[in-house]
């Protein structure tokens, strides 16, 4: 497989960092960016990487030369005119292998052979890797069905008012047969110009990760990707190794407590829980939301329109900076004798809390390691489900608070 890590932009949002050098050679504690991304691709066995260069091309170009000293082989594509996000790969459209493509701005550290394995398991012409940020409203933002195959893409000028948050990343696999359609060198935008089309032909894949991948678009993301690089953040995030997560039940920890709720404009969050959610965001873990609905098997609610629920409280979060890797449900319930009830999912399953079946799902999805985990719930069912499943539990009261997400964090810490 090719890989080509697009390093010709000006980064004009981000100049006053350092306007004298082009965005991928600034440094991230001492290291240019663009050199964290070789060091994670090599220790991943790829060690032939062309990088497209535009902009102050020489400071990249003088740096790593050939690449020998760091111990990979790299070759250049010069931009004569600002090209795009795509543009370039005009150059690649006689390729007969599928092509890796990379923004150049990225700080991050993920399973690329899992990317890959994701990409041709779903015989996918284009695979965008996704995952939540903190600024959805400003992102190009992914909708996705079950089986991960986009549906639509949100530009930022989309008029938005429910949408799940899966922002595009930056990180793509294109297969050579959307290469070879790209016959005439000009400027191309990646997510206006070709996504759109590989949606509608219904070969456009999202894969979703909760593994580190953060650009530097504005100075204040910059200083918060320093950060995380001095905590070694991006490495301990890479699927690879164990994770650490907190689980949270969502009615009465994350949405006030009221009653069943069948749409989304119901769900009102809990007053703290958008910046509770943010520190543990901030901190560094998984944060999954583990519930139970039993409003779909009692019929009262379908699953597409719990789905729009959740979308409504995404939102919710992402507007205060906060976000949530996963939601994990029980639609099941043991009990009959409601109207317009669902049969088939009038069941005793392995899933409804206080049963630990989702946070296996869970562990399993995300290489988790549930005895460095927490579950935070406000009742005993959660408080049994988090043992069950061998987390460490918190009981909260009337929604998650700071001040105990404060606590926890340093409980955590000190083991």
């Amino acid at each position: 497989m090719k890989t080509v890590i697009m390093a010709g932009g000006k980064g004009t949002r981000i100049s006053s960092i350092n306007n004298e050098i082009p965005k991928p050679m600034i440094t991230i504690n001492g290291t240019p960016v663009l050199e964290h991304q070789l060091n994670c691709l090599k220790r991943q066995g790829i060690k032939e990487i062309t990088i497209v260069v535009g902009y102050l091309k020489e400071k990249i170009i003088s740096y790593f030369e050939d690449g020998q000293k760091i111990g990979i082989k790299i070759t250049y594509i010069e931009e004569k005119e600002p090209l795009g996000t795509a543009g370039a790969l005009f150059y690649f459209n006689k390729l007969e292998e599928d092509v890796l493509l990379l923004n150049g701005d990225l700080l991050f550290d993920i399973d690329i052979a899992s990317l890959i394995e994701f990409h041709r398991s779903k015989n996918a012409d284009i695979t965008v890797v996704s995952h939540p940020n903190s600024h959805p409203y400003d992102s190009t933002l992914l909708q996705v069905d079950k089986e991960s195959k986009v549906v639509e893409i949100l530009t930022k000028e989309n008029r938005r008012e429910l949408y799940q948050n899966r922002v595009n990343a930056g990180i793509h696999v294109l297969s050579s047969t959307v290469l070879e359609n790209i016959t005439e060198l000009k400027k191309i935008d990646l997510d206006r110009d070709i996504l759109p089309q590989y949606v509608n032909k219904g070969t456009l894949f999202a894969y979703d990760t909760a593994e580190y991948i953060k650009d530097m678009g504005i100075p204040s993301r910059y200083y918060d990707v320093c950060a995380d690089a001095e905590k070694n953040i991006p490495f301990k995030k890479n699927k690879l190794n164990m994770q650490k997560a907190f689980f949270l039940d969502r009615d009465g920890t994350i949405n006030k407590h009221m009653g069943f709720i069948t749409k989304p404009d119901q769900l009102v969050l809990c007053d703290e829980a958008a910046e509770s959610i943010r520190r543990i965001n901030s901190a560094g873990y998984i944060v999954i939301v583990i519930t139970n609905q039993p409003v779909v098997a009692r019929g009262e609610c379908t699953l597409d329109e719990l789905n729009r629920i959740h979308d409504k409280m995404e939102v919710l979060l992402g507007e205060q900076g906060a976000y949530i890797n996963d939601i994990f449900v029980c639609p099941h319930h043991p009990d009959g004798g409601f109207d317009g009830e669902v049969k088939e999912l009038k069941i005793e399953c392995e899933c409804r809390k206080p049963k630990p079946g989702l946070f296996l799902q869970a562990a399993q999805k995300y290489n988790i390691d549930l005895s460095s985990s927490i579950m935070i719930g406000d009742s005993d069912t959660d408080i049994l489900a988090g043992q069950n499943a061998g987390c460490k539990t918190f009981l909260c009261q009337s929604g998650i608070k700071v001040k105990e997400i404060e606590i926890i964090l340093d409980y955590i810490n000190e083991l």
